[in-house]
């Protein structure tokens, strides 16, 4: 464990961290190593294995490590890393460029902002936090995203041409590497020595629609020399967008609920308050009618009456339908420029430098940003004081509304203004990397040694350009007292709609004051400096025993910077503070392998490998983690391996300095008195202990949530149990079916302690209206509040070290080489992984809702993730066949779709009231398994020079659909999980050498 776990005790913490200080610093104690599945006992020359420093042959196959080569990447038709990585069986939910978030969530919880247009990884479902991204062994900068600073990766910020190969280490390895490597490593290998050029160039789209058309080019020439070579590369690609409103499936909030689950800020205008002059009218919740506007009648008397009142009980026929404004695919250029210099000083030594500068340009739109004012809005900040004078020349109803004060009566306006148009966020970054080092051998006592230095920086800063949002204080302004109202200001007039002509009556001369084009921006840096040693220690019976040692220092700066709009809490959107903060961290670590046994009885090889590392943290302090991992190769046919290891996270600059900001989740408020279905919900008995009345109706489902960092967090800790196996039957060598079969079995266990994350926000507001005593409902309810009414007026959701999480399963690969026919060479590569288990636990014991089988949260974690991949290979012909394989999971319906006939298992009618404590039958809806299929043909023609050569193929073949996900935030389904709506994806790329 490490040495913030909370099980052991303080003096069993520090007799650990000491020793394996000691261990690391003077017997280079290891950590598990990493090695790829081919696990024969060759003697090689020294290499270089992800997942240990240690330079030698011997410790391949002692863990997991899954490779994929250059020519995998370019023949599969996809355009960056990331969509490649999250194809894994072993991948989680990450973000993508079906991800169209800016202007729906707000930044969420962990301090990164939402990673509009980037792309990450994530393994075991454990976040792309908890996944270390190198590129030659050493860390790659994390992205800013110009709405927070995260910290993950963007793997837009690497261009698929400087790659050579990618190795997944699919098991925990703090040891080797330091922090954020606790559910696996992902290493990109660049390319470095080619000779001559090579030309890429790619068109794809959409087959059925016609649309997403993605177009990609690179280009890299190469030199060898006798003591020097160079690569360089430049490449390009352009994603075009794809409209949410072309696809039936995401035409809707919720997929065949039609506009019952809408927005109820309409353009039309929904109005709640309380008229004096008649206290028992239908004035407590109006729309106006459809057709309206200008100057619309209101009848005190009897508000409701269409002969003397254009308004109308507010129901769900007037609700918006916001999604047609969305984005399915985001639209996204890239450029990027990457070169290596390589030159030998001598026989022994050589020195190195790589650098690459890449931009991305992306998009992201929403629909038109409605204005949520009154003291039910529910925002938290100045939008809930806003008041509506009587002065106003557009106010129909003859009074102050008054949002405070003891008067108030002004309980809720919701108005989607769509004159002005959708919101538009671009996002620009630019990410720079340079790294340099040298590396050699030298003997000494009659033993080889190498070593390695290497310096890097990388920078990446992000600006973020919005159109379409509003100044709440300049809304204020124009809604008051007119005589307040001076130029520039303009009265505003939120009262008429949409008329039968469509035109509205918010005017540009309006729409120029109250709206304002912020910019938010965001930078991160990493300076890392490192050195390494490896070698033979000391001879034993069974061989050499083999170390690496070495030194590392880290510093890490990372900044966030909204709009001063935003800053002011003027924005009618979602506020934010500047945040940031820098910290450094200092590192000494070792490993060794010792051989124990070969050729014996029992063994062909017998090793033990050992590792340790100790960090010290400016913000934290010291953590030290410790790997042990054992290989036992019992024949040429079978070896069997195992490991443990300790893990930590520290707490990202994000996370820790994170300014306050506003997270606008979609919640139903258990203590609501009616769904949107207008179904009865049985309420909480902690509804009433709360004050809420009995009468109280959730004016809005999306409830700003307050989030921000905390600089107490402590470090996450964990422990990480994998064993395994790799067969390769020596009766299948050269068989009559085959030439060799190969089989990988692991597996896994994480448990993490202390894990960084809030509460889930809707989780939380269940447990809170729960309870019953006001002892327990502390532990939930602080930082909730609600107005006398019952509607949430402040809800704070800040990070905390919270609980535990633990996942376990199986992974399998097989391998089935094929004998050579008159057809061609054929091979199959299955690989499976299964979940069996995913729990979250919060301080007291709480199960969050998020586990095997369930949709939660836009994320699904199946059971079930297959791929099998066919391959041929026939003279100057190719071709795959890609099956991939997504096992059904259940999303939680909840009482607000019981009863609309949207749930598969639920087509009964709304649930009738029922007896306090009893809760209603659990109502689920399937997320069927889905299957999708790929297809490549490849020519390699006799042209030019026998250069060319031709890649077809289609993604999605069949052109399966995603199953719809009724409580996924945007476009009715899971797009980190399943291809989007409509996306059979043809493609064809020349290849050229020359």
């Amino acid at each position: 464990m490490s040495q913030s776990n909370s099980k052991a005790t303080p003096a069993i913490r520090n007799q650990r961290t000491i020793t394996l200080a000691i261990v690391a610093a003077l017997t280079s104690s290891a950590m598990p190593l990493l090695g790829q599945t081919d696990d024969t006992t060759q003697t090689l020359d020294r290499v270089v294995v992800t997942g240990t420093r240690i330079k030698k042959a011997d410790v391949v196959g002692q863990a997991p490590v899954r490779v994929l080569r250059a020519e995998e990447l370019q023949k599969s038709g996809l355009n960056s890393i990331a969509e490649v990585l999250q194809q894994l069986s072993a991948s989680g939910n990450s973000l993508n460029i079906k991800f169209n978030s800016s202007g729906n969530f707000g930044y969420p919880p962990s301090g990164g902002g939402v990673g509009a247009g980037s792309a990450q990884v994530d393994l075991r479902h454990l976040g792309s936090n908890r996944v270390l991204v190198l590129v030659d062994g050493v860390r790659w900068v994390n992205e800013s995203s110009a709405s927070g600073v995260s910290a993950a990766v963007d793997l837009n910020t690497m261009p698929m041409s400087m790659i050579d190969s990618i190795e997944v280490l699919e098991d925990g390895a703090s040891a080797i590497y330091g922090s954020d490597a606790i559910a696996g490593v992902v290493n990109i290998i660049t390319k470095r020595d080619m000779e001559g050029a090579l030309l890429n160039v790619q068109r794809g789209q959409n087959w059925s629609e016609e649309d997403g058309e993605n177009t990609s080019a690179d280009i890299s020439w190469g030199k060898r020399g006798e003591d020097y070579s160079v690569f360089v590369t430049a490449s390009y690609n352009d994603q075009e967008r794809v409209n949410s409103n072309t696809r039936a499936q995401a035409s809707f909030p919720v997929p065949g609920g039609g506009l019952a689950f809408g927005s109820s800020a309409t353009p039309q205008g929904r109005f709640r308050f309380n008229d004096p002059r008649n206290p028992g009218s239908a004035s407590g919740n109006l729309a106006l009618r459809p057709g309206v506007n200008g100057a619309p009648r209101y009848n005190p008397a009897d508000p409701s009456n269409s002969a003397s009142s254009d308004y109308k009980p507010f129901d769900t026929s007037d609700r918006f339908n916001f999604a047609p404004f969305n984005l399915l695919i985001t639209p996204s250029e890239r450029r990027g420029l990457f070169g290596q210099f390589r030159y030998n000083l001598s026989e022994t030594t050589s020195v190195y430098a790589r650098a690459l500068y890449n931009e991305r340009e992306s998009v992201n739109q929403a629909a038109p940003e409605p204005i949520f004012i009154g003291f039910g809005a529910g925002t938290g900040g100045l939008a809930d004081r806003v008041s509506i004078s009587r002065t106003n020349p557009f106010n129909p109803f003859g009074i102050d509304l008054n949002a405070t004060g003891p008067d108030a009566n002004f309980r809720f306006l919701g108005r989607r203004p769509i004159e002005g148009g959708p919101r538009i966020f671009t996002q620009a970054v630019d990410t720079f990397y340079l790294a340099t080092g040298a590396e050699g051998t030298f003997d000494a006592a009659e033993r080889s040694f190498s070593w390695n230095v290497d310096v890097a920086h990388g920078e990446n800063d992000a600006e973020q350009k919005t159109r379409g949002s509003y100044n709440i204080a300049n809304i204020a302004r124009a809604l008051g007292p007119l005589a307040n109202c001076t130029a520039p200001c303009v009265p505003l007039n939120l009262f008429g709609g949409q008329g039968a002509n469509g035109q509205g009556t918010i005017t540009p001369a309006m729409l120029n004051y109250i709206g304002f084009n912020g910019t938010d921006t965001s930078e991160q840096s990493l300076d890392v400096i490192t050195g390494n040693i490896t070698g033979d220690l000391f001879a034993l019976p069974a061989g050499a025993a083999s170390f690496a040692t070495g030194l590392e220092y880290r510093r890490l700066e990372g900044s966030f910077s909204p709009d001063p709009v935003i800053v002011r809490g003027e924005s009618n959107g979602v506020p934010a503070q500047p945040g940031g903060g820098k910290y450094d961290v200092k590192e000494i670590f070792g490993e060794v392998n010792l051989p124990l046994a070969t050729d014996t009885a029992y063994a062909k090889r017998l090793d033990l490998s050992l590792a340790g590392r100790y960090s010290d943290y400016s913000t934290s302090g010291g953590e030290s983690t410790g790997k042990v991992s054992l290989r036992w190769q019992t024949s040429d046919d079978l070896t069997l391996r195992g490991t443990y290891s300790q893990g930590f996270r520290a707490p990202s600059i994000g996370e820790l300095f994170g300014g306050p900001a506003q997270f606008d989740a979609v919640i139903t408020d258990p203590c609501n008195a009616l769904s949107p279905t207008g179904a009865p919900i049985n309420r909480p008995a902690g509804c009433t202990a709360l004050g809420v009345p009995a009468s109280y109706r959730q004016t809005n489902q999306q409830i700003s949530v307050i989030t921000g960092g905390n600089p107490s967090l402590k470090p996450e800790s964990a422990d990480s149990v994998s064993a395994g196996l790799v067969y390769s039957p020596s009766w299948s060598r050269d068989s009559a079916f085959a030439k060799s079969v190969d089989f990988e079995l692991t597996y896994y266990k994480h448990e993490i302690d202390n894990a960084v994350q809030p509460l889930d926000a809707q989780a939380q507001l269940q447990l809170c209206a729960a309870e019953t005593t006001a002892s327990s409902r502390s532990v939930y309810c602080d930082g909730i509040t609600r107005v006398s009414t019952g509607e949430i007026n402040g809800f704070q959701n800040r990070l905390q070290n919270f609980g535990s999480v633990e996942t376990d399963g199986v992974d399998l690969t097989v391998n089935w080489r094929l004998p050579d026919t008159n057809l061609g060479v054929f091979n199959a590569n299955w690989s499976t992984t299964y979940v069996d288990d995913y729990i979250a636990k919060d301080p007291i014991g709480n199960i969050d809702p998020r586990t095997v089988g369930v949709e939660r949260a836009d994320g699904a974690i199946a059971e079930f993730q297959s791929n099998l991949d066919l391959s041929w290979d026939y003279s100057i012909f190719g071709g795959n066949w890609t099956v991939r394989y997504i096992d059904s999971v259940a999303e939680d319906c909840g009482e607000d779709f019981q009863g609309a006939g949207l749930c598969s298992n639920d087509n009964s009618q709304p649930v009738p009231p029922l007896p306090p404590g009893q809760l209603p039958p659990p109502s689920f809806n399937k997320l069927a398994s889905t299957v999708y299929h790929d297809v490549k043909l490849i020519w390699r023609t006799p042209l030019i020079n026998e250069g060319l050569t031709f890649n077809v193929g289609v993604n999605n073949l069949f052109d399966r659909d995603p199953p719809i996900c009724l409580t996924c935030s945007l476009n009715g389904y899971d797009a980190s999980t399943y291809d989007a709506p409509g996306s059979r994806f043809a493609y064809i790329r020349a290849t050229i050498k020359f």
